[in-house]
């Protein structure tokens, strides 16, 4: 660990943290329970139920309550970070041990015990309860973005999914129905403990699918609830050691202890707050980043230290830079969008216009070299499948207007209009505004629309109805791998794969490539981990070449904490602090 944010540039490469001073984050004095831990920021979360998490912040809350079979232990080496360990599951499977067949095809899970629901009376958590949750990935109402990942891998998840999506989204006994009366082949409960996973393939990252939110366990009282209704987001259970005390849709959540819960039964989380309490609508990171500096708050939600303080607090030991390899943010079309005669639909527009983008002016907007680089790539750095590529790179990362008007004349299109939603916290609208100015450079008009950060996915993006109507054009989310490790399929797949067809979609801009989905098929039939990386590698060319997204930066996260903040863990699966893990001084 290097002592200056400066000394960080460096250190792009490869997957390392920074942070102002050796002690900052480090264990201080003995664990002190108790305190309110604040945490202040912007949006509101886009879901709440587990079986639809897909960001990184919410990541980081709903593993308080929500436990899954395996997780991640939080680390400020990414190396021990990244490692997948059990967490509700009692060991690790292996072919040694009984838990992996020979073939690679069938897993057996057995559950620790002494995990409990927060229920009256508090009851056992049961390997149906996994069913049960595997089961509600694809529900209707508010399927999970990582339904994908399964369906191609559990035997039968494909068939059961495409039935349950003609459920009605608005009843609940009738989803509860559809699960109840269909099994998934893939997925069983042998007994009370007991949990038999069924491959379509062998998959060498299925241990890491198992670490996911979407996957944790669901109580039976779910059912009786529309999955992520207002409803159910009062009505949550838990088996962590938090449980949601308050929820204030666009205000706060308040998490508190879960009586239920046995740190012996954890070996993932503690426990030393008392209460957790998270603040919604902070839109300035320089407003949230000034309350954590003089105390009034402890971290930041979903907004990185500012840019415009990196300078003053670089040698603070409060402030760290920590490395998690992803693409963010990049520029993303609307394949289907109906506006300008269809025109981004056409390959050699969408090639035009990624050379209108001003890569090194969007380094300096989030804080320089220490904190970001220019990315070519769909896969960043430091995951399975990244090859170093210029492609469309131009001098100085700064654009070429010139040519983007040239290949638009040349498409047919020498002027476009275009929608350009964009989240309002952060810095997210100085890149749109950015990225505004590179495109009226080559000649295209951009209406710019604010949009909140807790919609902008939800309702926005993952929305294809909202893509179909054309109510946007482009627009620059970003995107964390959903693990790190073995991870080839966590970037191109959810991302890119044109067979995902869901009323909820992170394949925002509709895209389906025939040669891309044959290699994603490639990668994970792959026997070996060079042939799967070859392939990953296959797809990223030519979705590049395809101008499918535009890749714009691979971005580390900038974190600050209050002087009360102890043992302050990175989890880069949340790009952010373990909460669970951290005590508050005097």
């Amino acid at each position: 660990m290097l002592k200056t944010a400066a000394g960080c540039a460096g250190l792009l490469l490869v997957l390392a943290g920074c942070s102002g001073s050796d002690s900052a984050g480090a264990d201080q004095g003995r664990a002190r329970q108790g305190g309110t831990l604040r945490v202040v920021g912007s949006s509101d979360v886009e879901h709440l139920d587990t079986a639809s998490v897909n960001s990184v912040g919410t990541y980081g809350l709903t593993r308080l309550f929500a436990r899954t079979l395996f997780g991640n232990r939080a680390s400020d080496d990414f190396t021990e970070s990244a490692a997948v360990r059990p967490d509700v599951a009692a060991a690790m499977p292996t072919r040694e041990n009984g838990g992996v067949s020979a073939d690679g095809r069938t897993y057996r899970v057995r559950l620790r015990a002494g995990v409990r629901w927060n229920t009256s009376p508090a009851r056992e958590v049961t390997a149906a309860d996994f069913v049960r949750g595997f089961k509600r990935l694809c529900n209707p109402a508010a399927p999970s973005s990582s339904a994908g990942y399964f369906a191609g891998t559990l035997r039968g998840m494909t068939a059961y999914c495409a039935g349950f999506a003609k459920v009605d989204a608005r009843n609940a006994a009738a989803i509860a129905a559809y699960q109840n009366e269909h099994d998934v082949p893939g997925v069983r409960a042998a007994d009370a403990r007991t949990l038999v996973f069924r491959l379509e393939r062998p998959a060498s990252d299925f241990l890491h699918l198992l670490t996911l939110q979407a996957t944790a366990a669901a109580p039976a009282e779910y059912d009786r609830l529309v999955p992520d209704s207002p409803d159910f987001r009062r009505r949550t259970l838990a088996n962590g050691p938090y449980r949601v005390a308050e929820y204030r849709p666009g205000q706060s959540i308040t998490l508190a202890h879960n009586p239920a819960w046995d740190a012996a039964t954890d070996p993932l989380r503690s426990r030393h707050v008392a209460r957790v309490s998270i603040t919604f609508g902070q839109d300035a990171p320089e407003a949230v980043q000034q309350q954590i500096e003089s105390g009034a708050a402890d971290l930041a939600w979903d907004q990185p230290v500012p840019a415009s303080a990196l300078s003053r607090v670089r040698d603070d030991p409060r402030f760290a830079i920590r490395r998690a390899p992803s693409t963010s943010p990049f520029l993303v079309f609307n394949l289907r969008s109906p506006n300008n005669d269809g025109a981004l639909a056409k390959r050699e527009v969408r090639r035009a216009l990624q050379y209108a983008v001003d890569r090194a002016t969007l380094v300096k907007i989030v804080g320089g070299p220490s904190v970001a680089r220019p990315l070519y790539t769909v896969i960043p750095p430091g995951n399975v499948g990244y090859a170093p590529s210029t492609v469309s790179a131009t001098p100085g990362d700064a654009g070429d207007p010139a040519e983007c008007r040239r290949r638009l004349a040349a498409a047919g299109h020498p002027s476009l209009k275009l929608t350009f939603p964009y989240r309002t916290n952060s810095v997210h609208r100085r890149i749109a505004e950015s990225l505004a100015a590179n495109l009226k450079a080559c000649g295209v008009e951009t209406t710019l629309r604010a949009d909140a950060g807790g919609t902008f996915y939800r309702t926005t993006l993952m929305d294809p109805s909202q893509a179909r109507a054309g109510r946007w054009d482009i627009a620059a989310p970003g995107w964390n791998p959903d693990w790190y490790g073995n991870n080839g399929r966590s970037t191109i797949q959810p991302l890119l794969d044109g067979r995902a067809r869901t009323r909820s979609t992170t394949n925002f801009g509709g895209y389906d490539n025939p040669r891309v989905n044959a290699l994603i098929d490639r990668a994970l039939n792959a026997r070996t981990a060079p042939a799967a990386a070859s392939a990953w590698q296959a797809a990223d060319r030519e979705i590049i070449d395809d101008a499918a997204l535009v890749p714009l930066l691979d971005r580390a996260h900038t974190l600050f904490r209050s002087s009360r903040v102890r043992n302050a863990k990175f989890l880069p699966t949340a790009a952010t602090y373990d909460y669970s893990l951290l005590w508050l001084a005097d």
